[in-house]
């Protein structure tokens, strides 16, 4: 794997799934996204598909309130369509079995301000994607 920096689509896997996404047909898209996202989750082992999921990940982030747009030419140039909710929470599971996976990904990092760089990515990624959750009032106080 070629990695030339810390983004999302910084590395050949990344840029090469972002170019299957273009290829593919636009109703197709969110089956690709779901399913390097869903092997990721359930990968036992070495993962296999972890940049691509990332890249997954930042696309579905990318339409969330706080989310980055995907501003990069190795990014895909096709639009995305707008994600269903349930995507947010398998990125977040995907991101979080990356970032606990010791000899996946995490390992392929050189510099270790490269790995912390790339860490914090995948943090500030989980952020965005995680759902905000309920406000439910403790106790209904009358006045």
């Amino acid at each position: 794997m070629g990695t030339w920096d810390t983004g999302p689509f910084d590395n050949d896997s990344a840029a090469d799934f972002a170019g299957d996404l273009d290829d593919a047909k636009p109703e197709d898209r969110e089956a690709l996204i779901r399913g390097v996202l869903t092997r990721t989750v359930d990968a036992t082992g070495w993962l296999t598909e972890g940049e691509e999921a990332v890249a997954a990940a930042a696309l579905i982030a990318a339409q969330c309130p706080g989310g980055e747009p995907i501003d990069t030419p190795y990014g895909p140039e096709e639009p995305m369509p707008a994600f269903p909710d349930d995507l947010r929470t398998l990125a977040d599971k995907a991101l979080a079995r990356i970032i606990s996976d010791q000899a996946g990904a995490a390992s392929n990092w050189v510099d270790p301000e490269d790995w912390k760089q790339w860490r914090a990515n995948l943090n500030r990624l989980r952020a965005v994607l995680a759902p905000p959750s309920p406000s439910i009032p403790l106790f209904d106080v009358e006045q």
